[in-house]
């Protein structure tokens, strides 16, 4: 339900009951007035005297035993019974109206009215007792039965020694029959226990309904009021129906009727659901039940003196009745002392419990008063804060609390004090206090109030905050280096793009690559390379600024975020951030000492600058792809982005994607270029060389293809298919009657590669029938990463076989004078870089000159890569260069086109003045060739 339908409806509630009570004190109103004046006429006087009392009786039974059927619990007995007293009410006047409207006679005395009238007391006694609130032990119910009687007998002398013994020995004077007598004093009995019980009731009344309960007493006593009265022998010999007597019970008959569902109508659920409100106290109600045992033996003593004051005897009743209710007195006194002495002993032990407890608590328990004194301070404060417990008491608590929290502290006090009890009983507030050291300890409280001030549970959380803290720093840093890792470090990028730095164009950020950060874990360790990786951060972090942030994206990648300057020239702030990182490039380049070791690496940086409304992903992404642009580029280098790069990136993306399906669906063809003898001309071998033709008909060489495949497994199977096809065609250019050597290129890492073992070579030349001499494995330039002692042994294995071996790339790499010492070497395969300039240069021209001396001094062939230009063959031809592959002579040939070539059986060789024979199945094994050339000349 809305607020607002809340409201209307409380609302309609409140004026529809309002309606009820107004329209019922009309009614009570108007009988009082037609009573009073006699309503007219004697005869319409008696009948509303009888008819109407037990009109309204009856009116009262139904109403009590339809609300008893509508509702249920421990009380519907009660109500139920008010019913029957109320019908039995009915009853009795309906009786008299019979005798005096009707009959038009005299009630006689007693009557059957008498009967009902008496029956009207008995059922609301013991309808009031279910509506008390029940003992719940033994000297409870011991004490409900005294205090009755107290008010029972307190009523009784008080009454006989005014009334009712002049009423016995008068009936008994008037007529000695007994039920005269009897009568008389039944119905003051019977008012005086429903008196006793209804006081009884008014001071252990239960709290259900209370409303309904507090309207049904006030009926029944507006009623024993009215028989009170009644019975008083100044009225009794004077009564008629009819008189203002009558208003009394018609009151109380309508009163009853409407308890229970005026009081249901009042009643409203609550708005809202929430924790149970503490119910106020009553101290009053409280008082008044501790004084009932004085105040019924006042009313004894008052029964007695006022007999002795007017002269008479006093009465045996009055004396039997006062000692009872003096030894009533007595014995509830003697409970009261029994349970005051238990209730004492279990206060002192409940006391010295909770001592124990606040005492022993490793909590700080603290009282402070309205003003912020501290009126009370637990014994734990010795071990929690260093200060002994009498010290603090009496100090401002504000003394205590750290000059940064104080002010959230009272913010949070106050808000707390301010809200409902019952809404929030309790706040926590965490803030730091001073110990007896002087240091400032995290101090965790639970605020509860107390008597206007506050209660204060207090611990030590020093330790769980400084953990925290520290877990904390463990998820933003990186554990080695102690960098911020990429989680904080994206977040502070995030910062520098937001708040007042978000148009500030001149925030950077830096990708950091060490090169040859894996040789160094392969070579000496690990442990090296973890050290390498410390002390790199350690100088990353000692080269940016205070406000700049460096950090560790894990591995050998690091970052350092620059933050912008406001300068408006973006010139001349890339040409700083462009120093800035070049200078990072040379520190980080700076020879590290690990151990015994002096370690190099190199560092490859890309540089990306923050654009409007960029994120910081994509920022992080450009400085990405700008590194991995300067190690494509010849690494330790710094490379800034462009935007050109992105759409680098997607086009390899595409292609590497494409390339993992070309293998699978046909698209690789193998072409062969011709290896040719310098003196002669003639065709030594022929060497494989893969292409690819994808399906929209562009044609890839292996320098564009592999540089993007991104994937070494999709390489090493790329491999596996090149050997075993160019095994198959040179078998079956053998059995067509061009018995040509075919060369091979295989990595040093493939050769290594555990997946193709050793026996599949020997397995693959069986197979296809090709004799091992006519098969050349051409071996790149050793990675740093391969073991030369596993490649020397594998080198060793395939010779044996009667494979032959080359050296591809002789002369461009740091370990090929190491590989030509160890590796079993047939031919030296010099690389393009050496032959492309050996004309022009002179001293390329010694150096090439120098190394084919060597291979002729160590009695190995030569082959010659890259041979294009006729004054190439010329000059190589008179350094003792062996054979040449190149455009010089022919590019890489399709099967049909090789076939034809291999049927001319030479090429024109400047300098040779007349052909030669062909050299079927030559010597020279066949290395790989240029992978630069795509056009394939016509033959």
């Amino acid at each position: 339900m809305s607020a607002l339908g809340a409201l209307l409806s409380s609302g309609s509630a409140d004026s529809s009951g309002m309606r009820s009570r107004v329209l019922l004190g009309l009614v009570c109103a108007g009988y009082s007035v037609g009573a009073a004046a006699g309503w007219g006429s004697p005869r319409v006087a008696v009948f509303m005297g009888d008819f109407g009392l037990a009109a309204a009786a009856l009116v009262a039974a139904v109403s009590c035993l339809l609300y008893a059927r509508a509702v249920g619990g421990r009380l519907r007995p009660a109500w139920l019974l008010f019913s029957l007293s109320s019908l039995m009410a009915a009853c009795g006047n309906a009786v008299w109206g019979w005798y005096e409207v009707v009959l038009g006679v005299p009630v006689p005395a007693p009557s059957l009215a008498d009967v009902f009238f008496l029956c009207f007391a008995p059922p609301a006694i013991v309808g009031l007792l279910v509506l008390a609130k029940r003992p719940v032990t033994r000297a409870g119910w011991i004490c409900l039965g005294l205090d009755a009687w107290l008010i029972g007998g307190s009523l009784l002398t008080l009454a006989w020694s005014l009334a009712l013994a002049h009423t016995t020995h008068l009936a008994g004077a008037q007529d000695p029959d007994v039920a005269p007598a009897a009568l008389a004093l039944a119905y003051p009995l019977l008012d005086i226990v429903l008196v006793s019980m209804v006081l009884a009731l008014h001071f252990r009344r239960s709290g259900a309904n209370r409303s309904a309960v507090n309207t049904a007493v006030a009926a029944l006593a507006l009623t024993v009021l009215s028989d009170a009265v009644f019975t008083s022998p100044l009225l009794r010999s004077t009564y008629h129906s009819g008189q203002l007597l009558d208003a009394g019970w018609f009151a109380g008959s309508l009163l009853l009727a409407y308890a229970p569902w005026g009081a249901r109508r009042a009643h409203r659920p609550p708005p809202r659901p929430g924790p149970p409100q503490a119910v106020a106290s009553r101290p009053i109600a409280g008082s008044l039940a501790a004084l009932t045992p004085y105040l019924a033996a006042a009313v004894c003593t008052l029964g007695i003196l006022y007999n002795v004051v007017d002269g008479r005897r006093v009465d045996r009743v009055v004396i039997f009745t006062a000692c009872t209710v003096v030894l009533a007195l007595v014995v509830r006194q003697g409970i009261m002392l029994l349970d005051n002495i238990s209730l004492t002993q279990e206060l002192a032990q409940k006391e010295n419990h909770f001592r124990s407890l606040v005492q022993g608590s490793s909590d700080v328990i603290m009282i402070a008063a309205p003003d912020g004194t501290l009126r009370y301070v637990s014994p734990a404060a010795a071990g929690v804060y260093g200060r002994d417990a009498e010290d603090l008491v009496g100090s401002e608590l504000s003394s205590l609390i750290h000059p940064e929290d104080l002010g959230r502290f009272v913010h949070e006090v106050r808000r707390f004090l301010a809200a409902p009890p019952h809404e929030e009983p309790t706040t926590r507030i965490e803030c730091r206090f001073r110990s007896g050291t002087g240091d400032w300890l995290h101090v965790e409280s639970t605020v509860n109030r107390h008597q206007g001030g506050l209660l204060l549970n207090s611990r030590d959380v020093t330790e769980r905050v400084r953990l925290q803290a520290q877990l904390q720093h463990n998820a933003e840093h990186d554990p080695l280096t102690d960098l911020p890792n990429r989680a904080l470090f994206t977040a502070r990028v995030r910062q520098a793009l937001g708040g007042r730095r978000a148009s500030d164009p001149g925030t950077a950020v830096l990708f950091i690559d060490l090169d040859g950060f894996k040789q160094v874990n392969d070579t000496i360790g690990h442990q090296a390379g973890d050290e390498l990786l410390i002390q790199a951060g350690r100088r990353l972090q000692d080269s940016v600024r205070a406000g700049d942030t460096a950090a560790r994206l894990g591995g050998d990648e690091f970052a350092a975020l620059i933050l912008g300057d406001g300068a408006r020239d973006q010139g001349a702030r890339e040409y700083q951030v462009h120093e800035i990182a070049e200078r990072l490039r040379l520190t980080l380049s700076q020879p590290y000492r690990i151990g015994s070791h002096e370690v190099r690496v190199a560092a490859s940086i890309g540089v990306a600058f923050a654009e409007p409304a960029i994120s910081p992903t994509d920022l992080m992404r450009n400085a990405d792809l700008a590194m991995y642009r300067a190690k494509a580029g010849g690494k330790d280098r710094v490379e800034l982005y462009a935007p050109q790069m992105q759409a680098d990136v997607a086009r390899r993306t595409e292609l590497a994607t494409r390339l993992r399906s070309a293998l699978r669906d046909g698209e690789f063809a193998l072409l062969h270029q011709p290896v040719v003898h310098l003196a002669s001309g003639s065709v030594a071998a022929v060497a494989a060389q893969a292409r690819w033709r994808s399906a929209q008909g562009i044609l890839f060489t292996p320098a564009e293809f592999l540089r993007v495949s991104g994937d070494d497994d999709r390489t090493a199977e790329l491999g596996r298919w090149l050997l075993e096809e160019a095994v198959a065609q040179a078998a079956e250019r053998t059995r067509a009657g061009h018995p040509v050597a075919v060369s091979v290129r295989l990595s040093a890492a493939r050769l290594l590669d555990p997946g193709p073992p050793l026996g599949s070579v020997e397995a693959l030349l069986t197979r296809h029938g090709l004799p091992s001499g006519a098969l050349m494995i051409e071996v790149a330039d050793s990675d740093p990463r391969v073991s030369f002692d596993a490649l020397e042994q594998r080198l060793v294995a395939l010779r044996r076989l009667g494979v032959r071996i080359a050296l591809d790339g002789f002369g461009s790499g740091f370990a090929a004078i190491n590989a030509l010492r160890r590796l079993p070497i047939d031919v030296l395969k010099l690389d393009r870089n050496l032959v492309e300039g050996v004309v022009e240069s002179a001293r390329l021209h010694k150096i090439t000159s120098g190394l084919l001396r060597i291979a002729c001094d160590l009695g190995l062939q030569s082959v010659a890569d890259g041979v294009d230009v006729p004054e190439q063959v010329l000059a190589l031809r008179a350094m003792g260069c062996t054979h040449g592959q190149g455009m010089a002579f022919s590019g890489p040939l399709d099967e049909y086109r090789l076939r034809r070539a291999l049927v001319r059986g030479e090429f024109p060789v400047p300098g040779v003045p007349a052909p030669r024979p062909v050299m079927a199945g030559g010597s020279v094994p066949l290395l790989a060739g240029s992978h630069t050339e795509t056009p394939v000349p016509p033959t």
